[in-house]
């Protein structure tokens, strides 16, 4: 099974939609193998979005993404990665479609309430970022074996 690491960022926390979001994925089937709730410092923020260092926005990502709690999880599954970002909608909402969380909570880019790794490789070194390996929890719940072949 794949692991992919999502944020519900400070603007869903803000306006009550971590429930909504988490319960959107455990309907899907995912299962949570990790999840906490956490104030992001700079040096964080910098580690999360170290590929936009130097770029004009950067600053103002850093100063959004820490200027309140956000709820950092790890969801695994068959092809989670993929199916987080469909579900998310896209970057921007304007494009987002209905039934995606962006498309039905967000307006703006940057106020898109949710996050969700772009790869395999990012969502590796997005989790290492927030969890330790003992902070993930491997089980079995019953329910899989209706979800999975």
């Amino acid at each position: 099974m794949e692991r992919t690491y999502v944020m519900v960022k400070p603007d869903g926390v803000q306006r009550n939609l971590v429930g909504e979001i988490i319960s959107r994925f455990e309907k899907k089937g995912f299962k949570i193998v990790g999840l906490r709730m956490l104030q992001m410092d700079r040096a964080i923020a910098e580690k999360h979005y170290g590929e936009h260092i130097g770029k004009p926005f950067f600053e103002g990502l850093v100063a959004y993404i820490t200027s309140g709690p956000v709820v950092a999880m790890v969801l695994e599954g068959k092809d989670v990665v993929t199916a987080v970002r469909a579900m998310n909608g896209a970057t921007n909402p304007a494009n987002a479609g209905s039934g995606t969380i962006r498309g039905d909570f967000a307006i703006e880019v940057s106020r898109n309430v949710i996050h969700g790794s772009d790869s395999v490789e990012s969502a590796n070194r997005e989790i290492a970022i927030y969890f330790t390996d003992k902070e993930l929890c491997a089980y079995k719940k019953i329910l899989e074996d209706w979800i999975y072949e």
